[in-house]
């Protein structure tokens, strides 16, 4: 760009987009004078799923705004928990994100996923189509304008991922109501019905069981319970109903 020139500051928490010579508050930034604010931070490195207000000289603008020359512009972060409008909250994670799939859905919160990488226009496409928030690392995904939402994925680790997701959109927890594999519901199932599909071992051990509405797995409380159970307990203390 070689226009305008304006002075731009990124929240803290955005500065990690940007090359480390624009990570400073009032960064000299050029513009061709055409394009919008919002062109202007993507320019920068962010994407916008991750940007909150804009303001212009200490007043808020759209991301339609085109800045004019000798403006300071403050990009901040998005505010905590964000409301989605338009839909019930409900995710759609990239294939990198299976572990905090299956963490979500352990919640009963409601997340896609696929197993296999389908691509970057099927996976917007579907964002679109479900109204569903796109969670992804992938920066370029979550450029795409045709998502119907989107938020980026600070972390690689499973559990800050999990508090990251929880705390940001705030999900209602309801634990144990939907299958961590296909994130179909859960319904109690007795022993009979579900007997075909166990193991010897287990029909003796166990009595309780859950069955999937959707592909008919069968849950019960076996050897990785108590670690599932810390995640929900956790999340429930920090996340669930006040």
């Amino acid at each position: 760009m070689n226009g305008p020139g304006i002075q731009l500051t990124l929240a803290p928490e955005l500065r990690l987009f940007a090359p480390p010579s624009r990570r400073a508050d009032r960064v000299p930034t050029a513009t061709d004078g055409a394009s919008s604010l919002g062109h202007v931070v993507e320019s920068a490195g962010v994407p916008l799923t991750e940007v909150g207000r804009l303001l212009v000289d200490g007043h808020e603008v759209p991301v339609s705004y085109v800045p004019r020359d000798g403006q300071s512009v403050e990009v901040l972060g998005v505010e905590r928990p964000q409301h989605v409008p338009g839909a019930p909250l409900r995710f759609l994670l990239d294939v990198h994100l299976g572990t905090l799939a299956r963490r979500l859905r352990l919640l009963g919160v409601d997340a896609a996923y696929e197993n296999e990488d389908i691509g970057d226009p099927a996976l917007a496409t579907r964002s679109a189509a479900e109204q569903r928030v796109l969670l992804s690392r992938d920066r370029g995904l979550l450029r795409r304008r045709e998502i119907f939402a989107g938020a980026y994925i600070y972390s690689d680790n499973p559990d800050e991922q999990l508090r990251d997701v929880l705390g940001r959109f705030a999900p209602a927890l309801a634990p144990w109501t939907r299958c961590t594999a296909c994130n179909g519901p859960l319904h109690e199932a007795d022993k009979e019905s579900v007997g075909d599909r166990l193991e010897h071992g287990t029909h003796r051990s166990y009595d309780v069981f859950a069955q999937c509405t959707a592909c008919e797995r069968v849950y019960w409380r076996g050897a990785h319970h108590a670690r599932l159970e810390r995640i929900v307990d956790e999340a429930l203390v920090e996340f669930g109903p006040a």
